[in-house]
């Protein structure tokens, strides 16, 4: 019975994956009752569905995708609003199930809103980890001459599309890290892609250019991300490029090691929505036929909302780094195009096409520059006052390493100190050191006296006790055995010099060359001060130095 217990614990440890089987493991935890009963209300209240957090949901996309996620009766909604008094309409006409939904307010104009949201969320949530948060909410305000100002003062349209969704993301993240399939969905826009038509051919342009006006500080009288003029139009394309730059940024820092996806949408143009009702009376009405019968790129805001509900919903969707669009069916004027394409147009936007015509769309090259990207968190980072957690990898549940690490942890710590506590180059204060002549003359003395006179002394003596204690080094360590080196066949065989080169070649030289005299005084006098420390320099000014030591050294002289 031993020898088996033996042999399979042996098997076991051999195996690459003798600890894989511990990846999910956790020690049984002894609850308070406290705790008992904050996991019984957790129970009470969610039951066994995930937990959805979505901004902006009393009209327009959000109201429809609350409506599809409440239909499955899979999901508990919480609904982040600015007019908590509309939301409460919203639900009762929609009939929503207020045991599956909650509202609470939450002002994007305002960073200090979104902090009291976050914090009246983790309440609310007695524990239970956040599977869904979709960043929703937006304005657009295309027609004003002039900037809005948020409470913070920041340009309107940026801080509620763009810089308050940064802040409540990092708010939140620790908190869907248990979650079993997070995601954090941004709505994008075809706007914000200037390889589109609607995106690259309409004046505006989304473009951050260098975030000047972001590494500003973006506080007014500064308007713009690019530090430029203010156009409202462009405000809102340049919010909606930075929610797509930072799912990619996101995706690449945090999804290998929270395992949440970070993914954006853009579930077509929803012509006849609350969106566009800051735009002239004529717009609002010719703008949905014009989207519709010429376009082919309008979309109604139930089949928009049926869009981003699946993004939070299908497993296909589970994806991260992905910006989702939808293949939409064939329409009047464009039927040859859709039979050549099986019924489908290729690109995002048109409605139709259905549940599996979604597909993962390309992105411009300003949503993939990933410099701006990283210079795109600093700033907004900044400005936002956000903070953001560690990027810690899994690290292995092997219990050898573990109690390796622990014993280890000090001692390496301890160590480093000690390499840090020289800066070789540097000054104290952290500067590069500048070496003056004097600096120069001193690091060759040292060469000379300690390397040379000492080494061979000294040094010597404890070379021969180390050789002595610790036996010799191996001569692969000195030699670099391992490099590659010229054949000595080939250095045989080479061509011996001619007499006149062997008369042209001269010797390599071991001394020091100094240029100047100045340079040769002060290397003298460093080498002096370092050997005799307490002797003086002679005060005649002859081209040849003179060395004298103190009156004590030469009476010893004497006497000896």
């Amino acid at each position: 019975m031993i020898r088996k217990s033996i042999a399979l614990l042996a098997l076991v440890v051999a195996s690459a994956d003798a600890f894989k089987f511990m990846s999910n493991w956790q020690p049984p935890k002894i609850l308070t009752d406290e705790q008992k009963v904050k996991m019984a209300d957790m129970e009470e209240r969610f039951g066994d569905k995930k937990l959805v957090v979505i901004t902006g949901c009393s009209s327009g996309l959000g109201r429809q995708t609350v409506k599809n996620l409440l239909a499955t009766n899979k999901y508990h909604v919480v609904g982040a609003v600015r007019d908590v008094e509309k939301m409460e309409a919203v639900a009762e006409i929609e009939e929503f199930d207020m045991d599956n939904f909650q509202i609470m307010e939450c002002e994007l104009n305002s960073f200090e809103s979104v902090e009291k949201f976050c914090n009246e969320l983790e309440e609310y949530q007695l524990g239970k980890p956040i599977d869904r948060l979709l960043c929703n909410a937006g304005v657009y305000q295309p027609s004003l001459p002039y900037a809005k100002w948020s409470v913070d003062g920041h340009e309107q349209t940026m801080q509620i599309n763009f810089l308050s969704h940064f802040l409540m993301v990092s708010k939140l993240i620790d908190r869907m890290r248990d979650a079993p399939d997070p995601r954090v969905v941004m709505v994008g826009s075809v706007t914000g892609n200037d390889n589109t038509v609607g995106g690259g051919g309409v004046y505006p342009i989304a473009d951050l250019k260098n975030l000047d006006g972001f590494k500003a500080g973006f506080n007014n009288p500064v308007a713009m991300a690019d530090g430029y003029g203010f156009i409202g139009a462009k405000a809102y394309k340049d919010s909606k490029l930075s929610l797509m730059m930072m799912s990619n940024f996101l995706h690449a820092k945090y999804n290998k090691n929270t395992g949440i996806a970070f993914s954006s949408i853009y579930p077509g143009c929803i012509a006849e929505t609350p969106l566009f009702r800051e735009k002239r009376a004529w717009f609002r009405k010719y703008f949905p036929i014009f989207m519709k019968y010429i376009t082919g790129g309008y979309v109604g805001v139930e089949e928009a909302g049926q869009r981003l509900f699946q993004v939070a919903h299908d497993p296909r969707c589970s994806k991260s780094g992905v910006y989702w669009s939808w293949n939409g069916g064939p329409r009047e004027g464009r039927g040859a195009a859709a039979l050549e394409k099986s019924g489908q147009i290729s690109g995002g936007g048109g409605a139709g096409g259905g549940w599996d015509s979604i597909y993962e769309n390309d992105q411009s090259d300003k949503v993939n520059n990933l410099e701006l990207c990283v210079d795109l968190f600093k700033t907004a980072t900044d400005i936002t006052g956000a903070q953001w957690p560690d990027a810690k990898t899994f690290t292995s549940p092997c219990p050898t390493l573990t109690v390796i690490s622990t014993i280890s942890e000090n001692m390496i710590a301890r160590e480093e100190l000690k390499r840090m506590a020289e800066r070789p180059g540097f000054n104290a204060d952290g500067t590069p050191i500048k070496l003056g002549k004097r600096r120069k003359a001193a690091l060759i003395a040292d060469k000379v006296i300690v390397k040379g006179v000492l080494g061979n002394t000294v040094g010597r003596v404890g070379k021969v006790a180390g050789r002595l204690l610790l036996g010799k080094v191996p001569e692969t360590a000195t030699t670099g055995s391992f490099q590659e080196e010229k054949p000595l066949e080939e250095e045989q065989n080479a061509t011996p010099p001619s007499i006149a080169e062997i008369e042209i070649t001269q010797p390599p030289t071991k001394t020091i060359d100094i240029v100047n005299q100045d340079d040769k005084s002060a290397l003298e006098e460093e080498i002096f001060d370092q050997v005799f420390a307490n002797g003086k320099k002679s005060d005649h000014s002859s081209k040849e130095k003179e060395w004298k030591v103190d009156v004590e050294e030469k009476e010893l002289a004497t006497a000896s």
